[in-house]
């Protein structure tokens, strides 16, 4: 890697890895969306059995070491995987590639984004959805009409916390994908790489700068999102 001056102290091998992990956290968190608010729906409406034990498995990640989330996925998806033999054959690849940083990525974001997308669904009131399907109105127009503009505020904050958290991976990716640069060394795996290089450290911490600020920006752009559909909520 790169340790030369460049644009805040950082060279080109360096700013690839930015963008990289912008990319590849863009890709998880909107891959994430709808099975995201899917299950949140599910979990905060419905009542039925196993309902526990989806609950334990999409918040596993939060407690499992993110070394083990990566194994087990590499174990799935990898080209010998359970998954992953098939998906090869149809020439769909994750492992040793940016893409499957991606999924790495949602997998170890996606209980965030559940869980703030459940409490925010949790949050509408019932009667509302129910004066509307006493209208007439069918479940799907009352879930997109009423209930997802009400909880939108909490599945925005779901995504940019999905997307921080995509930012800041690290143990799942290099487990599962390895840090290959320009392929799938991300932000985090690029400041471990710098810090392992003789003079690498300015880089180091210029990365950690960049980082900070991208994850700053994320926070600020939910909370204006928030407010924005608050507003606009209380104005209908």
């Amino acid at each position: 890697m790169s340790v030369g001056p460049g644009l805040i102290g950082l060279g080109p091998e360096e700013w690839q890895a930015v963008l990289l992990s912008l990319k590849v956290a863009a890709v998880a968190t909107l891959a994430s969306l709808p099975p995201g608010l899917a299950v949140a729906w599910l979990l905060a409406r419905r009542r039925f059995p196993g309902r526990a034990l989806l609950d334990g498995v999409v918040h596993l990640p939060l407690i499992l070491p993110p070394v083990v989330t990566g194994y087990l996925l590499l174990l799935a998806f990898g080209r010998r995987g359970v998954f992953g033999a098939a998906l090869a054959e149809a020439g769909i690849v994750f492992a040793f590639r940016w893409t499957g940083a991606a999924l790495a990525c949602a997998v170890m974001g996606f209980p965030l984004m559940v869980r703030a997308m459940r409490l925010s669904l949790e949050a509408v009131d019932r009667r509302l959805e129910q004066a509307a399907g006493s209208l007439g109105a069918p479940p799907l127009m009352v879930f997109l009409t009423v209930t997802l503009p009400l909880s939108l505020p909490g599945c925005l904050a779901g995504a940019v916390l999905a997307f921080a958290k995509a930012m800041g991976e690290f143990g799942a990716t290099i487990t599962f994908v390895s840090n290959i640069p320009g392929e799938t060394q991300t932000l985090p795996s690029a400041i471990y790489t710098l810090t392992q290089v003789p003079g690498g450290e300015g880089a180091a911490l210029s990365l950690t700068l960049v980082s900070v600020a991208l994850s700053i920006t994320a926070l600020l752009v939910s909370e204006a999102l928030a407010a924005r559909a608050g507003r606009r909520l209380e104005a209908e």
